[in-house]
């Protein structure tokens, strides 16, 4: 019988009450095309359209051709020369959530299943996009479906996401018959292509499960006229095993007891899980594109105003994937 998402299943599963409360938690970070300074995101995006916008940028002085509305003229007699006061108006910068749900992501060891914390980090950008102004869409994927929600600019929309994501979500389980499918990333990541047209944000939310080169050349492809970020979810457990102790795995039917005191354990272990993700670290990075790794076990927010915050001080200057080692 599939759980029910609820209290008594914190981390394992959500439901549409967490995604919803979420929307106020959903600040101090921004996904629009003008970054703070500080951002993982700044100098990403240069269309910036001049004009009468309500941002001023500067003050400079007159040229043939500005518009005469915009001189100042304080400052033209204060200088003795004529100024203008130059406005920014930001282009529209749809945002495309592409979050994976599949079997992989139904792994956690301490706060949240990777699927979890993927669906909070959707679920907080969705918010983020529609307070600000701009449209929001989704794709949101499993091993053997996908879901498209077109970009729209309301509440209803997020909610539409929202709901698509906890009922993929609740899906999950080790017990319910799903096999595994590597290659509904790369199928994933081709739709985006072409749902993204040019001037998007497209944000994929994965452990990147099933990662080869055909997923370099659709990330690339995205990056060509959009801008992309990708954000690797991971367990903190396969980094670092616990000094003491044992280790009790499951997966759902049966389990395994591993005493962490062995050496061999201990020496091999780390060899089984570093093979895909240092390869993944490597690759995504040789794309040159911002990368923001989000952990099982801190609070997502606090991750998202961290890289992309609008606090100098608080943020992720490198890019460097630290997954060596991660589930």
């Amino acid at each position: 019988m599939r759980p029910e998402p609820s209290e008594n299943s914190p981390g394992v599963y959500v439901s549409l009450e967490d995604l919803v409360r979420l929307q106020h938690k959903a600040s101090g970070f921004s996904l629009l095309p003008r970054q703070p300074v500080h951002s993982l995101l700044s100098g990403r995006h240069a269309s910036r359209l001049r004009g009468r916008g309500l941002d001023f940028e500067e003050l400079r002085q007159y040229r043939p051709g500005d518009d005469i509305r915009s001189m100042d003229w304080k400052a033209t007699r204060r200088t003795g020369q004529p100024q203008v006061r130059v406005y920014t108006e930001d282009r529209e910068r749809p945002v495309l959530l592409v979050v994976d749900q599949r079997l992989s992501m139904f792994f956690g060891s301490q706060v949240n299943m990777k699927s979890v914390t993927a669906a909070q980090a959707a679920a907080l950008a969705a918010w983020r996009v529609v307070s600000a102004g701009d449209r929001v869409g989704a794709m949101i994927f499993g091993d053997g479906d996908m879901r498209v929600i077109r970009c729209q600019r309301s509440k209803k929309n997020v909610m539409r996401i929202l709901r698509a994501v906890v009922e993929r979500n609740n899906a999950l389980g080790v017990d319910r018959g799903i096999a595994p499918s590597p290659e509904m990333l790369n199928q994933a990541l081709q739709k985006a292509v072409s749902l993204a047209g040019h001037d998007y944000l497209v944000c994929v939310i994965s452990d990147f499960f099933g990662m080869n080169d055909a997923t370099l050349r659709h990330a690339a492809e995205l990056a060509r006229h959009n801008d992309l970020l990708l954000t690797p979810v991971y367990d903190p457990l396969a980094r670092q095993l616990p000094e003491k102790g044992y280790l009790v795995i499951s997966d759902g039917k049966s389990q395994i007891r591993l005493d962490s005191h062995d050496r061999q354990f201990k020496e091999r272990f780390p060899e089984f899980l570093q093979g895909r993700l240092k390869t993944l670290g490597e690759a995504l990075n040789r794309l040159g594109v911002p990368v923001l790794p989000l952990d099982t076990v801190r609070d997502v927010a606090a991750q998202l105003r961290d890289a992309l915050g609008l606090v100098p001080g608080k943020h992720v200057r490198a890019v460097r994937v630290p997954l060596e080692g991660a589930r």
